[in-house]
């Protein structure tokens, strides 16, 4: 039965996808010779190590939402889900290198885009956790069908420039958030009756207003 050992060797932006994805680069080893592996239906759970790096004071304040105040976070600093992806990694005996690609989204009510977002700069640490079925050949013989176990993992530190460069690229100078039908309805109300052309000035107008008020 194989014994499959995985490593994340690289990452890059695809330059030209529909949505913002990151190109990893993995390799494959069977520890096992003399087995031809004829395909591998691969699942993937990506996690961030969060509790794997340090943060500044500015980082601190804008992971806030996540994990509360920095005093709280020996109890609430964690590992998060990131993402799940499924991949098909084609024939080879004894290793391989193959791509993975993660889409990735600019929705701020994602946990994994606010954590992404709140840093300046280092890595990002993560960790990859491999499950999904192996098919085999032994010696020549009748394809047989494995398993791989979820205790097989690998690690990578993502550089935080890399997922910057990525965003500005597909969404330069901008930023999305989600709202509500109604909260959107009222937001495009405003702006009619205000004669206001861009969402930008509509939501500027209202933050002018709102700081008057405190002033007062």
């Amino acid at each position: 039965m194989p014994d499959l050992d995985f490593a994340v060797e690289s990452a890059d932006v695809l330059p030209y996808a529909a949505v913002p994805t990151i190109l990893f680069r993995l390799g494959v080893q069977n520890a096992v010779g003399g087995e031809e592996i004829n395909s591998i239906s691969l699942r993937t759970q990506i996690r961030i190590a969060a509790t794997q790096r340090r943060y500044d004071h500015t980082e601190q304040e804008k992971l806030r939402e996540l994990f509360g105040e920095p005093h709280q976070w020996k109890d609430t600093l964690r590992s998060l889900l990131w993402t799940n992806t499924n991949t098909i990694v084609t024939r080879f005996s004894g290793g391989r290198v193959f791509e993975m690609p993660v889409t990735c989204t600019y929705d701020f009510d994602v946990v994994g885009t606010k954590y992404f977002a709140a840093l300046e700069d280092g890595e990002i640490p993560l960790e990859f956790l491999f499950s999904g079925t192996v098919f085999y050949r032994k010696d020549g013989g009748a394809l047989q069908v494995a398993q791989i176990s979820w205790e097989k993992e690998a690690k990578f530190r993502l550089p935080v420039r890399l997922w910057r460069e990525m965003m500005d690229h597909y969404f330069p100078n901008s930023a999305w958030l989600r709202l509500h039908q109604d909260t959107f309805d009222r937001l495009y109300d405003y702006r009619s009756r205000n004669a206001l052309l861009t969402w930008d000035r509509t939501l500027e107008s209202l933050l002018d207003a709102a700081e008057k008020e405190v002033e007062r």
